[in-house]
């Protein structure tokens, strides 16, 4: 596989965003812990109401749109599996890293599929 200019320039624009994310809400520390962020996310009273929640949502689905490819690094939770999905439904190309627990069809949206980041990186 062979990234091309767009795929460089991609990839950056979404390192970008994904600080650009960080800055705007700060309930994202480096310091912290990832899963205690995603337990005070996941806690927000009335999130369907709440704007930081909608921006975050806005963010990923604006960065699915104008993705060309989509990986998936296993394990991951239902978030990126809905994600996966999204993007499969907007026609990109979607990778699967990792070892998958159980045969379930949902992993048939996957284009190609690396037991390991090594083999991926591999393949390049």
């Amino acid at each position: 596989m062979n990234w091309s200019k767009d795929c460089e320039k991609e990839i950056k624009q979404f390192l970008v965003s994904s600080r650009e994310v960080k800055k705007v809400f700060s309930i994202f520390d480096s310091k912290l812990d990832p899963e205690s962020v995603m337990k005070k996310f996941e806690s927000t009273k009335k999130w369907q109401k709440d704007q930081r929640v909608r921006k975050i949502f806005e963010k990923d689905l604006e960065g699915l749109k104008n993705s060309q490819i989509l990986i998936l690094l296993l394990p991951a939770g239902k978030s990126a599996h809905i994600e996966a999905g999204i993007a499969y439904g907007l026609g990109k190309k979607c990778i699967l890293i990792g070892d998958q627990k159980k045969a379930e069809s949902h992993y048939l949206i996957f284009d190609e599929f690396y037991p390991t980041i090594e083999a991926f990186l591999k393949s390049l």
